[in-house]
């Protein structure tokens, strides 16, 4: 049975089987739904979230990245990104470019492997590779890692690609599935607070927009008073609507984050960051 989500001027078709509009038609329509709601927020201010909404905010969190909280992070990341493992090869010999410059193309899908691979999936990967044992997807040292990865690919646009393989569009179109479908006791989506009500108040905050998401992350947060990855962020969102969180990198989250990853293409690098 077809099910219609309008959002705004977005009208997306979406089945059990999932069908729908080419991926770059999705991107546009989503892009250009941002900028007729929010005409004054230029086009490369999406990357710094609700900051890009909020002028007093803004110039709040620009006074904080002056000594921005998840500098001591970053030195741990560097660290350990250069620390060879007990085989004395390092995260270098596992990436392209010995993994400087390189977050702007993850996540991505691995046709040989026929799933999406993100930036911290990979870095276990090199880990269990290298006789290492993984670490814990939401903080810690992975997030340290990922933030340093990132760190050294600022500036630098997202450019997330969807082979010719079925099981690609596959894996964009269910995460794009999860994206608007409710779950949960509160009977929320993830686009009903990012997407239908970005930019509203929920108490003292405002809802960041889905557009530039995954540009800032792993992110510092006050919150949690320390860094976390992509995957913990959903995991509180999941919880917030009263739904049961998945496991870190399992393949719904993973598949979530390739569809809103790739409706950020073209946004610049801009991790790791520092939120509320």
């Amino acid at each position: 049975m077809m099910k219609r989500l309008c959002i705004g001027l977005v009208c997306i078709l979406m089945a059990a089987g999932v069908v729908s509009a080419a991926p770059e038609d999705d991107r546009q329509a989503f892009v250009n739904y941002f900028q007729k709601r929010f005409p004054n927020v230029g086009a490369d201010a999406w990357v710094n979230g609700v900051y890009a909404l909020d002028k007093a905010s803004y110039e709040q969190w620009v006074q904080i990245e002056e000594f921005p909280p998840y500098e001591l992070a970053l030195g741990e990341g560097e660290e350990l990104f250069n620390t060879p493992f007990a085989n004395g090869k390092t995260y270098a010999d596992c990436f392209p470019n010995g993994g400087v410059g390189i977050r702007q193309t993850y996540p991505y899908f691995d046709t040989g492997l026929g799933e999406v691979v993100t930036l911290e999936l990979a870095i276990n990967n090199c880990r269990v590779k290298n006789g290492e044992e993984p670490l814990g997807y939401k903080k810690g040292k992975i997030a340290a890692l990922s933030g340093y990865m990132a760190y050294t690919s600022r500036g630098k646009v997202f450019d997330i690609e969807i082979p010719d393989d079925p099981r690609a569009m596959a894996a964009y179109e269910n995460g794009k599935k999860f994206y608007y479908s409710k779950r949960g006791q509160l009977n929320f989506s993830c686009a009903d607070c990012h997407v239908t009500n970005a930019g509203m108040q929920v108490r003292a905050d405002k809802l960041s927009p889905a557009l530039g998401h995954p540009t800032h992350f792993p992110v510092y947060r006050s919150k949690w008073g320390a860094m976390g990855t992509l995957h913990r962020r959903f995991d509180g969102c999941n919880k917030q609507v009263r739904a049961k969180p998945l496991p870190a990198q399992g393949d719904e989250y993973r598949n979530l984050e390739y569809f809103m990853t790739y409706m950020s293409n073209g946004l610049e690098v801009n991790g790791p960051g520092a939120r509320k």
